[in-house]
């Protein structure tokens, strides 16, 4: 993974990037958070300023996104953690493995007090990922058709993105057919293993059969349920 952007790894360092907290206190900069407020840790930071920032096309902020992963503070090049004086690398600017953790202001969403942390966590990256991609990036229209690859939190996210969107047709594609009844309450209604079809995956999802009986039949074969 760092490697691939060009970086040296560097260890040691903490890790995780999904979480959700309460801030204990702030520094001097700070101007949008106080302590006690509930927040969401979300490793593509934005600063507020930079051309990526003020861009319509891309949230890919050059301070806390493009170069993210140095393992330090943004601010001043140190690390913020150490043990027995060694210092501690952070990852992906938020460290979130870790009763407390230093975060950039920009790193952090804020979020109403009354939602429970530990269900809200999972939107910190696993529901925005899947949830924004299909939304904010496929962009489906009403009535299209999608699929959705491999079914965990994030590809559920996009099933539900699909389902907000009004697509007609949601495919969930994966290789484990017990994921399937989880699929349905987020909007998949037609389920594709690659493991049990003869025909190539993309022949599969391109069919359009012309009556209800045709998709019928052809989903009863797909999903085993018959």
């Amino acid at each position: 993974f760092m490697t691939l952007q060009g970086y040296t790894p560097l260890f040691p360092r903490i890790f995780g990037h999904e979480a959700a907290g309460v801030v204990e206190s702030v520094g001097d900069g700070v101007k949008n958070l106080k302590p006690g407020d509930h927040v969401l840790p979300v490793f593509t930071g934005e600063c507020g300023d930079c051309v990526h920032y003020m861009s319509e096309e891309s949230n890919m902020c050059d301070l806390l996104r493009i170069n993210t992963d140095r393992g330090v503070m943004t601010g001043d090049g140190k690390q913020r953690f150490s043990k027995n004086g060694t210092p501690i690398n952070h990852f992906l600017g938020t460290s979130t493995f870790s009763e407390y953790t230093v975060i950039h202001e920009g790193c952090l969403a804020k979020i109403d007090s009354l939602a429970p942390l530990d269900k809200v966590c999972i939107l910190s990256c696993g529901v925005s990922t899947g949830l924004g991609a299909t939304l904010n990036v496929a962009k489906p229209k009403k009535g299209s058709s999608v699929a959705v690859f491999g079914l965990g939190a994030v590809g559920l996210a996009a099933a539900d993105g699909a389902r907000i969107s009004g697509a007609s047709r949601i495919f969930g594609v994966d290789l484990n057919p017990k994921r399937l009844e989880e699929a349905k309450n987020f909007g998949v209604n037609e389920f594709v293993s690659p493991r049990d079809e003869k025909k190539p995956l993309q022949l599969i999802l391109a069919q359009n059969p012309s009556t209800q009986t045709q998709n019928a039949n052809r989903i009863s074969k797909i999903f085993n349920l018959y």
